[in-house]
Order: structure tokens, then C-alpha cells, then sequence
């Protein structure tokens, strides 16, 4: 496959170098990291080819699956950063309890919990938290509300956008996620503000919470 048949995102390509700046800053060397819905898998090329060592466990649901594994194919295996490497993609379902066996050092997720619906949330808090390493980070990108307001009118326009699509969908509160991912033992460590008005969350596991 060419790699302009590829599955592409424009949102991708304009956040990736303000999350790899922080990538760069929070995960440790060599670090093994698993990518919540990758998608069309640029991030999951763009972070190998800068970040030495990171190895990289792209995951998506099976209906998208086969683009994802077409990305991976093309262009995982070249013009990498040393010692990186990007695995096949596996299956990942949120809301099932067979998670890809950890531990990771860090669980990156981008764009995805405005798209799951509301309920599919704590299971991805929970999954990442089981599958971290002790002191491994959760990395959560994306539009969030506080205390239920939005930080920005395209967010707000946005979010009733996709409500009217589904009403399970909806750009989340931040402040909710905090509680959640608090009970399960993991702990805000930065909320770092990010292009078009988005967020990255970062999250780091200590002790056992409640587990899911």
C-alpha cells in the first residue's frame, strides 16, 4: 500500500510536535508505552522516530484495526530513533477486561474520551492503571471542560456537535477525571495546556487504588 492510501488526520499532524515536547519531558528512557486508540497510527510513527529507545504499542478497536495495521507495516520498521520500535497493533476494547499485558511504563491516549461514550471512561482509567508499571504515567489528550464549563466556544459548539451525533459522546470534565483516576491511584501530576484549546493530562500511578 502506498502511504497516500493511508488512513490520515489533519488533528494529528498539527498536535504531534507539542506532545512529543512533552513526551520528551515525562517518560523515562527506553520507556514501553501503550497508545489507546491509535487511530491512523501517526503518533504512534511520529513518537518512534523521536524518541530513542520508547517502544511503542500502538492498539484500536478491531473494525479499525486493518488501517492502523497498514501504517504500521509501511512505515514502522524505517527511519526509526535508535533503539525504538513500534509493535504490531493489537486489538484493544476498552470495556473488556483483557487489556494487553503490562506492566507499561506509560498509557497515552489522545483524542478518544470525547469519542467513547461517557460510561467507557472509568474502564479506560481503570485498564490503564492496571497495566502501568509502579510510577508509570497515564497520558490523557484532549478538549476537557471544569466544573462543567468550557474553557473555550469551539469546545462548547464542539461538544453539542457531538451530542447531537450521540448523546453518549461529549467533551468530559476534568475535574471528574481527576476524582476517578484519584480512587484508582492515580495521581494529577501536570494539566498542561496544548493547541486549539486542547489539554494533556498527566497522570502518574502510585500504590493500588481501587483497581476495575
Amino acid at each position: 500500500m502506498d502511504v497516500d492510501a493511508l488512513a490520515f488526520s489533519p488533528a494529528c499532524l498539527r498536535n504531534q510536535e507539542p506532545i512529543l515536547a512533552l513526551l520528551r519531558h515525562w517518560l523515562p528512557p527506553g520507556a514501553r508505552v501503550l497508545e489507546v486508540g491509535s487511530g491512523s497510527g501517526q503518533h504512534a510513527i511520529h513518537m518512534a522516530r523521536h524518541l530513542p529507545g520508547v517502544r511503542w504499542q500502538p492498539s484500536e478497536r478491531q473494525e479499525a484495526l486493518a488501517g492502523l495495521g497498514a501504517r504500521i507495516a509501511l512505515e514502522g520498521g524505517d527511519g526509526l530513533a535508535p533503539g525504538a520500535q513500534v509493535a504490531a497493533p493489537l486489538v484493544l476494547e476498552v470495556t473488556q477486561p483483557h487489556w494487553p499485558a503490562g506492566p507499561f511504563e506509560a498509557v497515552f491516549t489522545a483524542n478518544t474520551l470525547h469519542i467513547m461514550p461517557a460510561a467507557a471512561v472509568p474502564h479506560l482509567l481503570a485498564g490503564g492503571a492496571r497495566v502501568l508499571a509502579e510510577d508509570g504515567l497515564l497520558l490523557v489528550y484532549g478538549p476537557f471542560r471544569y466544573g462543567e464549563r468550557h474553557t473555550a466556544a469551539s469546545n462548547e459548539a464542539f461538544d453539542a456537535h457531538l451530542r447531537q451525533l450521540d448523546p453518549a459522546m461529549g467533551v468530559r470534565d476534568a475535574e471528574v477525571i481527576e476524582r476517578e483516576a484519584a480512587s484508582l491511584g492515580l495521581q494529577l501530576q501536570a494539566d498542561a495546556a496544548m493547541p486549539a484549546n486542547n489539554r494533556l493530562l498527566v497522570f502518574q500511578k502510585h500504590g493500588e487504588g481501587r483497581g476495575g
